[in-house]
């Protein structure tokens, strides 16, 4: 199902069954349960649908989770296309991850049926929708039956109307980072009602997340030594790796010059240059490969074939240079050092979480349209695809900050 067609729905379909929902919650209580300090909850639910990145920004909310609740099973449901770094990183047990399918709008509906019922068998104790302003999760919320329910209001906001019936909510805020807020979801749980402006301070991000993927020594060294088979000229030499595609958002790329910039800078220092993604990234990694004109750049575009992969693919280079996405926060599971470019997000919300991982480095241009993107407009930019906010980001700066970031890099083995 296409994007546009899944706004269209949420946003016409969504609105008219969430204003029968709230009637009928109004109607038969809307009483948030008193809660009783002497009974742990056996089953929450952790509604988490948009990309694959956020799983890692959720990570500190887990982990908040499974230290408050000792014992508690988590139940986690996704868009069955984003659930591979959730299994990746066993969040929870294989049993207990729940799926989506959104190709069609037939076959959503029935697994959103599906899922109710199987909440409801258990039965959840509480669920938290982690989804900022999505009509379908909050419709989830209520159907699961779980009588607390954390989750986002836009309070008196207009236009981003989706229900009223989330009984623990607090206030989306765009001035604190993503993961913050996803903390203040788990604090939800305990309040009496909502939405809680005051109840409790903002939690800061903790040092360690436990969020990792294990790899033995051995097999590193092993996927080092395929990629370095299968491209010999990286041998030698420190490997930077870059992601220049947009994926669904073309205007959060940094342009393509001044990719090209540094890779040729980086190239013509001793390093060698790969650029990752998806097979039809393949194109733009040539076009830039053909700016560059250095043996040691080379297109690793569908080159991996998992995110388990790409993950060893990153414990085998030295640096990532990387738009806005999901990569950026993958990288952060590894070794890698990162430099990340962000225009219509910003880092301030979205960036890559402190603690995990090596130290990444986010710019920002800082114009006035910056960032264009946001939960209020859906994520459909005003932006007519002249994106300043990135050009505007030079590449010399930042091909001074790789050569530094490398030479303070020992070689990878």
């Amino acid at each position: 199902m296409k994007l546009q067609t899944q706004r269209w729905i949420d946003r016409w379909v969504g609105q008219l069954l969430c204003s029968a929902v709230s009637l009928w919650a109004r109607l038969f209580g809307m009483r948030v349960p008193k809660v009783d300090r002497s009974k742990a909850p056996r089953h929450i639910l952790v509604i988490l649908l948009s990309e694959m990145g956020s799983i890692v920004l959720a990570g500190p909310m887990f982990k908040a989770l499974r230290e408050q609740y000792p014992g508690v099973t988590l139940h986690v449901l996704q868009l069955k296309k984003n659930q591979e770094v959730a299994r990746m990183l066993r969040l929870t047990e294989d049993a207990n991850f729940h799926g989506l399918d959104d190709s069609s709008p037939i076959r959503l509906a029935r697994d959103i049926w599906r899922v109710s019922l199987a909440m409801r068998q258990l039965p959840l104790d509480a669920v938290i929708d982690c989804e900022l302003f999505s009509r379908v999760s909050s419709l989830l919320c209520y159907l699961t039956g779980a009588p607390r329910r954390a989750g986002f209001t836009p309070h008196t906001q207009e236009g981003l109307y989706r229900g009223s019936y989330i009984n623990c909510a607090i206030p989306y805020n765009p001035y604190q980072h993503i993961s913050k807020q996803f903390l203040s979801l788990v604090d939800a749980l305990d309040s009496e009602g909502g939405p809680r402006h005051k109840a409790a301070p903002i939690r800061e991000l903790p040092a360690e997340t436990g969020l990792s993927v294990p790899f033995t020594p051995e097999e590193l060294r092993t996927y080092r030594e395929q990629v370095l088979r299968d491209h010999p000229v990286l041998a030698g030499r420190k490997i930077a790796l870059m992601y220049p595609g947009g994926g669904i958002l073309p205007e959060r790329a940094w342009p393509a010059a001044h990719y090209a910039r540094v890779a040729k800078g980086l190239c013509d220092a001793g390093h060698a240059v790969a650029f990752i993604g998806l097979k039809d990234d393949l194109a733009l990694a040539n076009e830039i490969r053909a700016q560059v004109g250095s043996e040691y750049c080379v297109a690793l575009t569908g080159y991996t074939r998992s995110l388990r992969e790409l993950l060893m693919l990153f414990h085998a280079s030295d640096l990532l240079l990387t738009n806005d996405g999901g990569p950026g926060h993958f990288a952060s599971l590894t070794t890698i050092r990162v430099l990340m470019f962000f225009g219509p997000e910003t880092g301030k919300l979205y960036g890559p979480l402190p603690g995990i991982g090596p130290k990444a480095t986010v710019y920002e241009s800082g114009i006035a349209c910056s960032p264009c993107l946001s939960a209020y407009n859906h994520r459909l930019t005003f932006c007519d695809g002249d994106n300043q906010c990135l050009k505007r980001i030079a590449p010399d700066p930042v091909l001074a900050d790789a050569l530094q970031a490398l030479h303070n890099t020992p070689a990878t083995a």
